[in-house]
């Protein structure tokens, strides 16, 4: 978080510096709620080095652009860097941002090669993107590390809580509230990998086979990952996270 440079894509949205380059899929990295892409900073080099092309995001409202973006700013940038992708790229949604992975998806269902899912699902027509924290002055704090006591945050240092807390962006009331759109049913043809830390790969399958996930319940090609973390790999386990992404782009 924090990052500073890189330069923009259309829609708003920015690639970050530093990105190295390989030969092998075009990988989407899209963080959750007040991280923008330097969340991303030890899994890219990883991704390159195992021949993917990681193009971490930074969305409007969490680190560029407006501080009143919109949900609808943040949906449409996410598929700008789809559209500017040169093959069919994996898109990965972390958390909240799961839902602007997904919905990508529907907007773009011959371009988007696959989607994963760390630690969150799409939220479904209709609902608020993501309403479950308090908003102050139009904006969406982050909440402190109290909300997130247990498995969420139990492999992260008090050093590394202090480092993501210091670096967290509020993230504007606009985007947070926005409702959810889905559009083209084709997504449900989208081969989806769910990607499970601070939960087993046994309850979200009971989650989404229940209908308690509705948007993944239709989906007709999801596969469930686990990875021994909490709610944040990417900073806890960036090696491990970075070799099943490029697994999942492998397949």
């Amino acid at each position: 978080m924090g990052s500073t440079g890189g330069w923009q894509l259309p829609g708003g949205i920015r690639r970050e510096p530093g990105v190295i380059y390989g030969r092998g899929m075009e990988i989407l990295l899209i963080a959750g709620l007040w991280l923008d892409g330097s969340a991303w900073d030890q899994v890219v080099p990883q991704l390159a080095s195992l021949g993917h092309r990681a193009m971490p995001l930074t969305l409007p409202g969490q680190g560029v652009g407006s501080s009143s973006a919109t949900l609808e700013d943040q949906v449409a940038s996410v598929v700008a860097a789809v559209d500017a992708t040169a093959g069919v790229p994996l898109v990965v949604g972390h958390s909240a941002a799961s839902t602007l992975a997904w919905i990508a998806a529907g907007a773009r269902p011959d371009k988007v090669g696959g989607v994963a899912l760390i630690g969150g699902f799409p939220s479904a027509d209709g609902e608020l993107y993501a309403d479950a924290f308090e908003s102050q002055n139009g904006m969406v704090p982050f909440p402190g590390w109290p909300r997130f006591e247990g498995p969420d945050s139990a492999d992260l240092d008090e050093g590394m809580k202090r480092r993501i807390a210091s670096a967290a962006i509020p993230v504007p009331e606009a985007g947070a509230r926005g409702v959810v759109h889905h559009s083209d049913e084709r997504r449900f043809n989208v081969p989806v990998t769910l990607i499970c830390p601070e939960f087993s790969v046994a309850q979200a399958r009971e989650w989404v086979q229940g209908g308690e996930v509705p948007e993944l319940s239709l989906a007709r090609h999801v596969d469930f990952v686990d990875i021994d973390s909490g709610h944040w790999p990417m900073f806890s386990r960036p090696t491990e996270l970075a070799h099943l992404l490029a697994e999942v782009a492998n397949a």
